[in-house]
């Protein structure tokens, strides 16, 4: 496949460039695995003012914009257009790419990732480097041409301290969250997509005591934890032959072996809810999931539809859920502010349905 990389200006060029690429004295380079690789600059391009330790030549043409460390995703839709997000909403950006580009890059992309995309495999979600999600769909399944997303974590590994810095315990306290992992409480991270699900689950993980071992399970490896002894499992999809696929069930299995002290299952968006309150009901508490929702009031209907799925009834569910679940923590996104807008615990209502009700701010005891 023909690259399509741009040669970045010496002037533009740090030590360590120079060390990925080539050499100093004419001596070769050794030992580079790891370092930021030279990032191609496209002209009319913002330059990054901070970049991310991240080999972004992988992205060819959108290198420039994924290594720049304020951009938090990069859409990118065949023959139409490119989108940033920096925190303050979607912005239009260079460069252009035809949908036949698109495509090409998006299969690149999937492959370095080890899943694959095609005609009969028209959408794929892999893992880059340390928590970077790409994500395709082809056209026409993407009716108005290839859809290229780019989810980029932060720099830095989310912590307790960098949240509180950026304002995200304004209405409920960090105290809440630190008291429910100090006494094993199990936890429910929900929110909107893009709300902060993902970032403050892995903070609060980062607060676990460093003797204790964390599990976690993901359909895409996103949670990037500040702990010394976490132990990352991640599913796999069919080969094109249909065979060697891992789902979440399985891995959690797994995941039991292994000794956890706590244990996590990623975000649940269908019928592997069993599995996440499988894993919360096996009496290793601590443990922590994540789950799409509009708000509190809402999680009960959400997870009742996934338990439908999985084929789990409203009552059945809502005995599973007030086992599994201690504490339900709701994060939304407004504007450019992200944190914790409500505590819920739940309960069984009259009808022995699922109800999530709001707390008063203190964790259960």
């Amino acid at each position: 496949m023909h690259r399509h990389r741009a040669e970045v200006p010496e002037s533009d060029r740090r030590p360590t460039d120079r060390a990925a690429t080539g050499s100093v004295s004419g001596t070769p380079a050794s030992g580079t695995s790891g370092r930021a690789a030279p990032v191609p600059f496209l002209p009319g391009a913002e330059r990054a003012r901070r970049r991310r330790a991240l080999d972004t030549s992988v992205f060819e043409e959108l290198a420039a914009l994924v290594a720049d460390a304020a951009t938090t995703d990069v859409l990118v839709l065949g023959g139409r257009g490119t989108w940033v997000d920096r925190g303050h909403g979607l912005e239009r950006v260079r460069p252009e790419l035809s949908e036949r580009r698109v495509r090409a890059l998006a299969a690149e992309l999937v492959a370095l990732g080890g899943r694959h995309v095609d005609e009969s495999t028209p959408c794929a979600d892999v893992r880059h480097g340390d928590g970077v999600r790409v994500h395709v769909v082809l056209a026409p399944v993407s009716v108005g041409g290839t859809a290229l997303s780019i989810r980029l974590p932060r720099p830095e590994r989310p912590t307790l301290d960098g949240l509180e810095r950026l304002g995200a315990f304004r209405t409920v306290p960090r105290a809440v969250l630190e008291a429910a992992v100090a006494d094993r409480r199990n936890v429910l991270v929900t929110g909107a997509t893009g709300s902060g699900k993902t970032t403050l689950l892995a903070a609060v993980l980062g607060a676990v005591p460093h003797d204790e071992r964390i599990v976690t399970v993901e359909d895409t490896a996103e949670l990037r934890v500040d702990h010394p002894h976490v132990v990352s499992l991640e599913a796999r999809q069919a080969n094109a032959e249909g065979a060697g696929a891992l789902g979440l069930d399985r891995l959690v299995r797994e995941a039991l072996r292994m000794r956890p002290d706590r244990l996590v299952v990623g975000e649940c968006r269908g019928a592997e809810v069993r599995d996440l309150l499988g894993a919360l009901n096996t009496g290793h508490d601590g443990g922590a999931g994540t789950l799409h929702a509009n708000g509190l009031p809402d999680v009960g209907a959400r997870l009742e539809a996934l338990g439908a799925l999985a084929g789990l009834g409203p009552q059945a569910l809502a005995r599973q859920v007030v086992s599994a679940v201690d504490l339900v923590v709701h994060v939304e996104r407004r504007a450019s502010w992200r944190g914790v807008t409500a505590i819920g615990t739940c309960t069984i209502d009259r009808d022995g349905r699922l109800e999530v009700r709001t707390s008063r701010g203190t964790a259960p005891r």
